[in-house]
């Protein structure tokens, strides 16, 4: 009997354990640092992503559905988004190899 609850009990425990998820592309402390968007929501044809490195920022915007919508390099802080149609965004920014996202609602 001791043989079935342990046989049990190492099976349970083994499988719990094989249920915990890993994520080792993504570091812990990605933030960027001093991060702004604004102005969130964006009534023009510009926002302004700055950092307090202000070094050179790829960014990629996808709308809802996952799609990427515009993909851009930028030196300055300034991002052109004329060519997005009101809604909402998703920005994935990438600076000096920390990557982030933030939400984007057009107007």
């Amino acid at each position: 009997m001791k043989r079935i609850y342990l046989t049990i009990l190492l099976t349970f425990s083994f499988l719990l354990s094989a249920q915990e998820m890993v994520d080792i592309k993504t570091p812990k402390n990605a933030e960027i640092t001093g991060f702004k968007l604004y102005p969130n929501p964006a009534f023009d044809d510009v926002v302004y992503v700055s950092t307090k490195m202000n070094d050179t920022k790829d960014i990629v915007v996808y709308d809802v559905f996952g799609a990427v919508v515009l993909k851009d390099r930028i030196a300055t802080n300034s991002l052109n988004i004329a060519r997005l149609i009101p809604g909402v965004y998703v920005l994935q920014i990438t600076e000096n190899n920390k990557t982030m996202t933030r939400k984007l609602v057009v107007k």
